[in-house]
C-alpha cells in the first residue's frame, strides 16, 4: 500500500477548521462599509449633503500668527490652498460654519557646512492649530491641529536663500491646507 492510499484522518477536521476561518472573514468582511469621502451618503431618510456642499459652506477667517515674525503671506498662502480646496474654484453658498486658524513656524539648521559652520540647510515647520464652528450658534464643532514641514540648502547668495525660504513655506503651507481638508472632510463624512 503506498502512502498516497491511505486517508489522513486529521484531514476533515482541518478542512472544517479552514472553512470555518473562511466564514468567520466574509463575515467581518461584509461588516465593513465603504463609501466615498467626497460623494452623497444615501440613508434611510434620502441622502445627506455631500462632503464637498458641508466643505463648500466653510467661513475661512484671516489666519493669526503665533509669532512676533510677520507670517501673513504665509497665512494668505494656506487660506487660499483651503479656499480652493473647499469650494474647487465654485462660488461658495451661504456659509454655516467659520474656521479659525492659528499658525506659526519655527525654522530649523538641519546640515552645517564642516569647515565654515555655517548652515548649510534648514527645515521650515508650519504649525497650525484650528476651530471650526457654527455661525449661528457659535458652537465649536471640531478641533485640530496639522503641520507641514518642507527643507531647503542655503547658498553665498541672498536673493537665491530668500527665495528658497519663501518656496518652503509655501511648500509647508500647502501641505497643512491638504491635511486640515482632509481632516474636515472625514469628520463630516463621519457625521452622515
Amino acid at each position: 500500500m503506498s502512502s498516497c492510499d491511505h486517508q489522513h484522518p486529521q484531514q476533515p477536521a482541518r478542512r472544517r477548521t479552514l472553512a470555518v476561518l473562511v466564514m468567520g472573514a466574509a463575515l467581518l468582511a461584509g461588516a465593513c462599509q465603504v463609501r466615498p469621502l467626497y460623494g452623497t451618503i444615501g440613508g434611510p431618510g434620502g441622502s445627506t449633503p455631500a462632503v464637498t456642499t458641508e466643505l463648500a459652506a466653510i467661513d475661512i477667517d484671516t489666519v493669526e500668527t503665533a509669532s512676533v515674525e510677520d507670517l501673513d503671506r504665509v497665512g494668505q498662502v494656506l487660506r487660499n490652498e483651503l479656499i480652493f480646496g473647499f469650494r474647487r474654484g465654485r462660488e461658495g453658498g451661504e456659509p454655516r460654519y467659520r474656521l479659525r486658524i492659528l499658525i506659526d513656524r519655527p525654522l530649523n539648521e538641519v546640515g552645517v557646512e564642516r569647515l565654515a559652520d555655517v548652515p548649510s540647510a534648514y527645515t521650515v515647520t508650519v504649525n497650525a492649530s484650528y476651530v471650526l464652528s457654527e455661525i449661528g450658534t457659535g458652537r465649536t464643532v471640531t478641533t485640530g491641529r496639522a503641520f507641514g514641514s518642507a527643507s531647503f540648502d542655503f547658498s553665498s547668495q541672498r536673493f537665491a536663500n530668500l527665495r528658497a525660504e519663501r518656496d518652503a513655506e509655501d511648500r509647508a503651507a500647502k501641505m497643512v491646507a491638504a491635511d486640515i481638508q482632509t481632516r474636515l472632510a472625514g469628520f463630516f463624512a463621519s457625521r452622515g
